[in-house]
């Protein structure tokens, strides 16, 4: 029973990446290299679309950004849905 305890905690214990991804666009490479301080990059999600959350290179929720800080520094998301495995396979 300890064994299994303890191997459960090194589990909860490793670390993964999760990123949120906003959206993403394609362009040539010499377009790439014009790009200075300033230039917007349109991306091909639009506001008010959900935003993909991603552990370790696979979607396992969507949410929306809300801001967490009073001084609207730093954002965060709302999980509004989490993604099945056989969702997550159809985005990736």
């Amino acid at each position: 029973m300890v064994d299994d305890l303890s191997r459960h905690d090194t589990i909860l214990r490793i670390p993964v990446t999760v990123q949120v991804v906003l959206g993403s666009a394609k362009m040539p490479v010499a377009h790439l290299m014009k790009l200075g301080r300033g230039a917007v990059v349109a991306l091909d999600q639009r506001v008010g679309e959900p935003v993909n959350v991603v552990v370790n290179g696979r979607i396992v929720a969507r949410g929306e950004v809300v801001v967490v800080d009073e001084d609207n520094s730093r954002f965060g998301v709302s999980l509004t849905e989490i993604v099945g495995s056989a969702d997550a396979d159809a985005f990736n």
